[in-house]
């Protein structure tokens, strides 16, 4: 392997288009988080179509401007930001090491077109759509936004005649499958890099989280000392894969970390969530009639469904709705579901846990008083870690010492703080009552559960008096 050049460290917008484009007749937008983009002629054929348009109508956090009211951005926005990134990176490995790893204009179109492309069969309401309404709905069919947007892609292609080469297609779609788990087998045999970049399956850093991470802290005027600069100025290809400064260790920490911190401030708020199961039983009501689901099956019906089925349901005077309809009024009229308690799995049972289900709090109530059931009880188990599961993330990721260096190694992170986390996952388990006059008894029960099952109440406290007597 070659030298590695550092002779021009900067990468100017006009990098991110091909060298016979001139600048000042392409079209640009204006970003809250990157500044101006500027957008080639190839992606602009598929971001003028209605397919794409349609990720307008995706708000990029789904229900959580419920909570955080400036949680209002959107996937086309968040996709656009990605293209920008993914161009970023692949022109600047290209600066650096372009000779030595052969990256052409067909390598740095293909990135940039995947990291436009990567959400763009995404469903509604954020991640709600595929990993609570849909198993449901499918009796646990595992289905994944990713392998909606190959067939959209294909779609689009098909629709709007897009002059675009088949192999930079097959390419684009292999890059947005690479960490989802039906991953294609990569047609290349070489230039593996490329793979990291939008959708990394191999350690989990990518321009997808860069953009993700510091726009949603943005949107709900969170902080963000995660910076992403450093470590796309930095990186390095070595043996066909992108590593990381070795100084640079505890910044790929804190991308993982503040990724966590969201999860649990923002994606997984008790409100948030609270709000979620209420828009997931509307939708089931609504499902058999509106036939909701039934749009996985066809990309040509997919691209018409997005969030403002809300408002379909909400002013649809048929009667087969009024059930859901009556959810959303209570969702506007923020007479939510009731958060009753939760507590965090005990840290010697997360390996053999299971899923804590209504059925199981209904069932560990104890004689007398209010008889629940289980449509009574919602509960949300959530899982918070940093990309790996139980695992350390960064045991996945390799680094280099410095530009002199040809050597990759991993870190083990007692080499580098004995502050860092030793366990790696949270899973939290949250009950609500649906009806305000039953929260003390579904409080109750969701404390038998816990002795019954771990000997002990492992809430934090108890469910407050006040709560108890709200009616």
């Amino acid at each position: 392997m070659g030298a590695y050049c550092k002779e021009n460290p900067s990468v100017s917008p006009a990098c991110n288009l091909s060298p016979s484009h001139d600048l000042r007749l392409s079209k640009h937008v204006h970003d809250n988080v990157h500044g101006n983009i500027y957008l080639d002629p190839l992606s602009l054929k598929f971001i003028d179509t209605e397919q794409f348009q349609r990720l307008r109508d995706l708000k990029q956090l789904g229900m959580a401007h419920m909570v955080y009211p400036g949680a209002v951005h959107s996937r086309f926005e968040h996709s656009l930001g990605v293209y920008w990134l993914a161009g970023e990176a692949i022109q600047k490995l290209k600066t650096y090491q372009g000779l030595e790893l052969g990256i052409d204009q067909f390598d740095v179109q293909t990135v940039k077109i995947a990291g436009l492309l990567h959400d763009v069969g995404h469903g509604p309401f954020s991640h709600l759509f595929e990993r609570e309404f849909l198993p449901k709905v499918l009796n646990g069919f595992k289905w994944a936004h990713e392998q909606m947007s190959v067939k959209l892609i294909d779609h689009i292609v098909d629709v709007h005649h897009i002059d675009v080469e088949s192999e930079m297609i097959k390419r684009v779609k292999e890059m947005i499958l690479a960490s989802s788990e039906c991953a294609l087998p990569k047609s290349a045999k070489e230039k593996q890099f490329l793979y990291d970049i939008v959708a990394n399956g191999r350690n989990g850093i990518d321009v997808d989280k860069f953009d993700y991470i510091v726009r949603d802290s943005r949107a709900c005027g969170l902080g963000c000392s995660f910076d992403f600069h450093r470590l796309m100025e930095t990186m390095r290809v070595l043996g066909d894969e992108i590593c990381y400064r070795a100084k640079d260790y505890l910044s790929i920490h804190k991308l993982f970390a503040t990724r966590a911190d969201l999860y649990r401030t923002v994606y997984t708020h008790s409100k948030v969530k609270a709000i979620e199961l209420m828009l997931v039983d509307a939708l089931l009501k609504a499902n058999s009639y509106l036939e909701i689901s039934s749009a996985i099956q066809d990309p040509s019906e997919y691209w018409k469904l997005d969030d403002t089925i809300i408002k379909t349901i909400e002013t649809a005077p048929d009667e087969e709705l009024k059930e859901s309809r009556d959810l959303i009024l209570r969702i506007h009229r923020r007479n939510l579901y009731q958060f009753c308690n939760e507590y965090s799995v005990p840290k010697d049972k997360l390996e053999h846990f299971k899923n804590v289900t209504a059925q199981d709090i209904a069932c560990s109530q104890k004689n007398g008083g209010v008889v629940l059931k289980e449509e009574d009880i919602a509960v949300c188990n959530v899982k918070i870690d940093l990309t790996r599961g139980r695992q350390n993330p960064l045991e996945s990721i390799n680094f280099f010492k410095d530009y002199e260096s040809e050597e990759k190694f991993p870190i083990p992170d007692d080499r580098i703080s004995h502050l860092l986390p030793t366990s790696y996952q949270d899973m939290i388990v949250r009950v609500y009552s649906k009806k305000p006059e039953l929260v003390e008894a579904v409080s109750e029960a969701f404390e038998n559960f816990q002795l019954k099952t771990y000997g002990i109440k492992a809430q934090v406290h108890a469910t407050p008096e006040k709560k108890k007597r709200r009616l």
